[in-house]
């Protein structure tokens, strides 16, 4: 069905350049009655849909719930960007868990990355992926960190894609003199967010998943093997679930919730720009070393994409704009003028430690989120992990039910105003 063009989600601020790219995004029914199943997924992003067709492929019945549209949280909006290993650096994570753990985790992370291409050319969708990323320095002082890391990542973790860039080549690639180095990912890159959202939902209800949008799950208990989710209009009867919202769960489930907490995160979206730009010639994503990260692209039809302005509340800006074009400026100051057409933003899940947080928060449910940013190809992944996890074996999700994520501080009064002073801290201390 042909969508409107100006479709404005409910749940997330600003006009979407990637809503305003796609011809059309197929709808699904709302959930009306009851229904008994195998398994209810609650959140209709990557990882609820990639759970929904591995389970469904497989024969299990499927159940799925999304209190919007599909694409129109995180998954659909975000900055594209695959990524490496896990959000938290390989190194660090040796420092807590050991060399065993760390390498189990970011092999896995490189399998999610395998994964999620094989997948798109398996079930032909064309999500633009673009090879090569580079991670910059803002600040000198980070340079000896970041050629470290790529040495650590060739020498200790096998993973020989990455390179350390001086700062006449990173000037090179970006068309920008703001940074002093960084590194070159050769083994990643970027793709259109929405697009491969769109072909998940597609597989999975191909599959036999049952797929509801604006449905919104309003409660969930679990008792006597069990599981019962209830939304306005109807009750879902199931032997297992999976919470899947990431930063849109609420106060659904109070133990995910306060484990995971949601920032806004925006992006803008320029006109092409001339084929003799010097911007990103060669087309690859960056992001760079702020605590409140920038990241920017150039899309297939030579638009700048960046993103960097977060807040910490629910509350929307008035205008996004205005921020994002100041930030452009900084970087590219030639572009100080360049007409912005699109700018959005959505919620992204955050945890204390910047890894992912995966429990059994009842019997037979499982939630899993907090991807801190990372969640293109590990969030895909993760509902691959959970559909393994119904099948019986669950030693790869155990992996990350393992890692030591502990409850924001404050309770749920005053969890919200000390993330604002503890992340604002941050982000004044990236301009010192």
């Amino acid at each position: 069905m042909q969508q409107p063009q100006h479709y404005q989600s409910p749940i997330s601020p600003g006009l979407s350049w990637y809503e305003a790219s796609i011809s059309e995004r197929p709808q699904y029914p709302q959930f009306d009655g009851s229904q008994q199943t195998d398994v209810v997924i609650i959140g209709g992003g990557y990882t609820g849909l990639s759970a929904a067709y591995h389970l469904a492929v497989q024969g299990i019945k499927v159940v799925l719930l999304d209190e919007a549209r599909f694409g129109d949280g995180a998954s659909g909006r975000n900055g594209g960007q695959l990524n490496t290993g896990q959000r938290c650096g390989a190194e660090d994570l040796e420092k807590q868990y050991g060399f065993d753990h760390a390498k189990a985790l970011f092999d896995l992370a490189e399998e999610a990355k395998h994964h999620l291409l094989s997948f798109a050319v398996q079930h032909n969708i064309d999500m633009e992926y673009v090879q090569g990323h580079m991670s910059v320095t803002h600040k000198q002082r980070y340079d000896k960190q970041y050629k470290a890391h790529s040495e650590i990542m060739a020498t200790r973790f096998n993973y020989p894609h990455l390179r350390y860039m001086e700062r006449d080549e990173v000037a090179e690639k970006l068309g920008s003199k703001r940074y002093f180095g960084g590194t070159y990912d050769s083994g990643t890159g970027h793709i259109h967010p929405l697009k491969l959202l769109i072909g998940l939902a597609r597989t999975a209800s191909q599959a036999g998943a049952k797929l509801f949008e604006n449905s919104k799950a309003t409660g969930i208990t679990s008792s006597n093997g069990r599981v019962i989710v209830k939304t306005a209009r109807g009750i879902i009867n199931a032997e297992k679930a999976l919470i899947a919202v990431n930063a849109y769960g609420g106060n659904l489930e109070p133990v995910s919730a306060a484990h995971v907490m949601p920032i806004r995160s925006f992006i803008g979206a320029t006109v092409p720009l001339d084929d003799t730009c010097r911007v990103l010639p060669g087309g690859e994503s960056v992001d760079d070393s702020r605590f409140v990260v920038r990241y920017f692209r150039r899309s297939k039809d030579g638009r700048l994409l960046f993103g960097g302005r977060e807040a910490y509340t629910a509350d929307n800006p008035r205008d996004i704009t205005t921020h994002i074009r100041r930030q452009i400026t900084e970087i590219y100051p030639q572009l100080q003028d360049i007409e912005i057409t699109h700018s959005w933003g959505g919620s992204v899940g955050i945890t204390m430690p910047r890894q992912p947080f995966v429990r059994e928060v009842m019997p037979n449910v499982i939630s899993a989120g907090g991807y801190s940013g990372h969640g293109v190809m590990l969030a895909n992944f993760m509902g691959k992990l959970y559909a393994e996890t119904v099948t019986g074996n669950r030693e790869r999700l155990r992996q990350f039910e393992m890692l030591k994520v502990p409850a924001f501080p404050g309770g749920r009064t005053f969890r919200a105003p000390l993330l604002f002073l503890a992340l604002s801290w941050f982000a004044m201390m990236d301009r010192i």
